[in-house]
Order: C-alpha cells, then structure tokens, then sequence
C-alpha cells in the first residue's frame, strides 16, 4: 500500500528542521513506538502526559512523524462526534511530505477509500451496506457456531494440561468464526492470521502482510461476484448500494482487521482478568454471570483496541489547551480517555454497568452495532466454553510475568499460558 503524496526523498533541510519549523510544539514530543512507549506501560505514559500537557498531548508516530494524542474524555467525544471539524479523510494530513513510502503505519491512517474515512452521503451509502449485510447474520446460529469452535479448539490442547490460551485459542477463535461469517475459505485462515497479527502489530512486513490480506480479499470479491453465496462477501457485492469490486474490498479489508484481532484480545483480556483477580475468583464455578462482568470491565480498563487512529482537523482551531492546525493528525487514546481522572476520579471504583466506554469508538464512526454484536458473541462463547471444560484452569506463572503486545495500539497480550488437569 503507498500513499500519493508519501515522500520519496527526504524534505529540504532534513526532517529534524521540518519538524522544528512546522510542528514546534512536537519537537522532543514523547514517542509511541520504541522502548519508550509499551503498552505494558500505557497507564503511566498517560499519567506523565496527562500531567504535562492535559487533555491533548502532542506525540511522534514511527519515523518521528507528528500526532496529537486525544487523552481526555470529553474531548476525545467531541472529536470523534465533530465531522465537521475532524474529520477522517487522511488526504488533509499536512506531514505527508516527511512519510516515507515504507512506512508501516500506512494501513492504519488509511487513504480514505473505506467506509471508516469517507463523509456524508458516501459514508452513509457504504455504512448501511456494511451494516444491512452483517444484520442478516443470525445472533442465535453464531453463538451455536462460537460454541462448537470453542469446543473443537479446546480438544485440540485438552489433554495435555497446559496451554498458551493467546496462539492456540483466543487469536483462532475470532479468526476462524469471523471468517466463517465473511465467507472466507477454511484453508485460506492460518497465513491470513498470521497476517493479521503482523499488521495490527505493526511488524517489519506490514505491508507486505496487508497486500498479502487485499490480495485474498479481491480474489473473493471475484469469485462471489460471479457466483454468490450465503456469506457476507457474497451479500456485500449484490446489495442494492451498488458497491464496485474496489469498494467491496476496501469495505471488508476493515471487517478483517478490525473484527479478529481485538476480539482475541477481548478474550485473552477477560481469561487474564478471571484467573488472576481475587473478585471473580470465588465465582468462576458458578458460571457466566462473572464472565460478563469481567467482559465489561475489559472494556474500560484494558480495551483492546487501546488507540485509534485517526482524525484530521478541517480547519484550525483549539483543543485542550492546544492550538491545532488544519491538516494536524489527531488520535483518539481510547484507554487514556476511559481512564480520565475528570470523569472517573476514583479509579479503584470501576466503572459498575456503566456502557459509556470508548471501546468501540464514538460518533457515525464507531463500530457497527452488529459486529459489536458479534465481538461480544464470540468473547462470550470463547471464555464460558473454556471455563465449562476446563474448570480449574490457572496461569502458569505469575500475572506480573505476562508480556503486554509492544503497539501502542493494541492493549492485548503476546502471549496467556496456563495449566489444568488433563480432560
């Protein structure tokens, strides 16, 4: 994937002085990418920048290209509800002149030809198609489905009383029942979630991982152009919007990198949050009322998709105490603003049954209620299945020695071991 105006050269005077002359605020910014920022450290990177510029903080991305990072709750709705003043068409971002052509957060910020960039009456055309083809799904046959796959994976490690829950389910799981629901082949799933993994993670083939994954999607887009099905691509290419086969791809490609990898997260989240949190652990064995608990609370305190990118101010303007210029990229810190001392001064609290978290976004952008749907379906099925077979499941080690994923991007964990009797 490349972008038309990414840079092939570096800027006149070097990217230090560009930096320095256009974006002053951003010189010596905090980085999100490096050793410095982990989201194993996520919670006090917030506090230091919450405490050091307040509700909007100017970042680096990867190559040291400038953000500001949406840290406050109010604002962190507004902008996602404000179109007409952030808007997601990343062709206004001022900086493409310093991207490099390989930049590896390409995929993420997007060119705007999907469902998530576009505006107004496009936005609307391609949303509801987006939405009336997964509302076909039926919610009561998925979760028979999520049950039976959770079931299989299960087999597969059940004998043999340890298991990583993150590779060996968690990451299947949503990868195989959401490409069920797409239509995506069986065969065709192990190297498109290894894909995943790698773009969402941000991985030395990222983009090589993301044309691999464009490449599955327009050859099905292909085949069910000419001889529909029952499945998603195949309602996708034949609604009455009309979309093109390019649209159709663009439209899925964020179906696929939207729908697994958090979903996994949200399970592997839930499972590390039941087996190491003395709260729920008197009442695992009493069935799925905690897990939802449990469920709910991931949501505000370690939402799997933990910051968003991205918005891009249409005109110039104040946020926060800062002054944005038109063009500026904007990320929403999903985790920082659910965590915001404004709103939740105690956090030791929790946030009880309150559904006003961030996870799945804000505004005519956030997730579509049926794949929020789905995503609460699979985490549901995937974490009580678990539970039912293996009832004295525990970690395999301390929770303090779990690896929190290096993106920024991600809150989910590199890796969930654990033990258990042998079924």
């Amino acid at each position: 994937m490349s972008h038309p105006t990414a840079a092939a050269t570096p800027p006149p005077g070097g990217h230090a002085a560009a930096l320095a002359a256009r974006y002053p605020r951003h010189v010596n910014a905090a980085r999100l990418y490096g050793p410095a920022a982990s989201s194993d450290e996520l919670a006090g990177l917030y506090r230091r920048l919450r405490a050091a510029h307040g509700a909007v903080a100017p970042v680096l991305l990867d190559g040291d290209l400038p953000a500001w990072l949406v840290l406050g709750y109010r604002e962190a709705r507004f902008v996602a509800s404000r179109g007409d003043l952030y808007d997601r068409n990343s062709k206004r971002w001022n900086a493409w002149d310093l991207v490099p052509p390989d930049w590896p957060l390409l995929p993420a910020v997007g060119d705007g030809d999907s469902v998530p960039w576009v505006e107004g009456a496009e936005h609307e055309r391609r949303s509801e198609a987006v939405h009336d083809v997964l509302a076909a799904v039926d919610l009561f046959e998925l979760r028979s489905q999520c049950e039976k796959i959770a079931d299989e994976l299960v087999d597969a490690f059940a004998d043999d009383g340890h298991a990583e829950l993150m590779y060996q389910f968690a990451h299947r799981m949503s990868t195989r029942v959401i490409a069920m629901i797409l239509g995506i082949p069986a065969w065709d799933i192990p190297s498109m979630m290894r894909d995943l993994v790698t773009v969402l993670e941000q991985g030395s083939d990222a983009l090589a991982a993301y044309g691999r994954i464009m490449a599955l999607l327009r050859r099905l887009v292909c085949e069910r152009r000419k001889q529909p099905g029952f499945d998603v691509i195949s309602r996708l290419v034949t609604h009455r919007a009309g979309l093109t086969d390019e649209e159709a791809v663009q439209d899925l490609v964020v179906l696929v990198l939207g729908g697994p990898q958090p979903t996994a997260h949200w399970i592997g989240n839930t499972l590390r949050l039941l087996l190491s949190d003395s709260r729920f652990a008197t009442t695992l064995a009493g069935g799925r009322r905690s897990v939802g608990q449990a469920m709910a609370e991931v949501l505000w305190e370690d939402p799997p998709t933990a910051t968003l990118t991205g918005r891009w101010a249409v005109r110039a303007g104040q946020l926060g105490g800062e002054h944005i210029q038109a063009g500026d990229m904007l990320l929403i810190g999903v985790a920082a603003a659910n965590t915001d001392p404004a709103i939740r001064p105690d956090q030791a609290a929790g946030a009880g049954g309150n559904q006003a978290h961030l996870a799945f976004g804000h505004g005519h952008h956030r997730c579509p209620l049926p794949a929020q749907e789905f995503a609460e379906a699979i985490a549901e099925s995937a974490v009580g299945v678990l539970l039912d077979r293996l009832p004295d499941v525990t970690l395999a080690g301390p929770v303090t020695d779990l690896v929190w994923s290096p993106a920024i991007w991600v809150r989910g964990l590199v890796a969930l071991p654990v033990t258990f009797t042998p079924a």
